[in-house]
């Protein structure tokens, strides 16, 4: 399953469009609506294509590195947070046994389970005026969780910049 991760232009706050890839045009129905919230640090709402709330990722303020916070509505899930290195990015994951890496330029990420197992694997689109990325989910199961992952490495990534 791709989605195409895809952040509005013009908005006062963090604000993303996610779409299903449909493999015959590369275009699809939304799956996921994401809201920046005003507040100390990042606070991104999840929607699901009603409008309905479902997930929230939310930075925590006042630690040496950047950390989120996963929500799934009000239950937190688990924790993203920025490891210090040099050459390579990378994140520690306390969610379902998770490990995410990435390369050089942090445009390209792969998301493994606990066995090594490959849960999803985003890759930024370059040329685009705003951020623009594809996330490809091995389980549909995984896709909302996958979604948080990228989202927490996209605003820590802004935050820097």
């Amino acid at each position: 399953m791709k989605l195409y991760f895809k952040q509005r232009m013009f908005s006062w706050f963090d604000s993303y469009d996610i779409y299903y890839m449909n493999e015959a045009d590369e275009s699809g129905a939304v799956a996921f609506t994401v809201e920046g919230k005003l507040s100390w640090g990042h606070c991104l709402h999840i929607l699901d294509p009603m409008g309905q709330h479902i997930a929230t990722v939310k930075q925590r303020v006042l630690t040496f590195l950047p950390k989120f916070d996963l929500y799934v509505r009000e239950t937190c899930v688990g924790t993203i947070c920025k490891e210090f290195t040099f050459l390579r990015p990378a994140f520690t994951l306390d969610f379902n046994g998770w490990q995410v890496s990435g390369s050089f330029m942090e445009w390209d990420y792969t998301i493994t389970d606990a066995e090594g197992r490959q849960v999803a694997t985003v890759s930024k689109e370059l040329f685009h005026w705003t951020d623009t990325y594809v996330i490809d989910v091995a389980e549909e199961k995984d896709a909302l969780y996958a979604l948080m992952v990228v989202l927490a490495i996209d605003a820590e990534k802004c935050s820097r910049d």
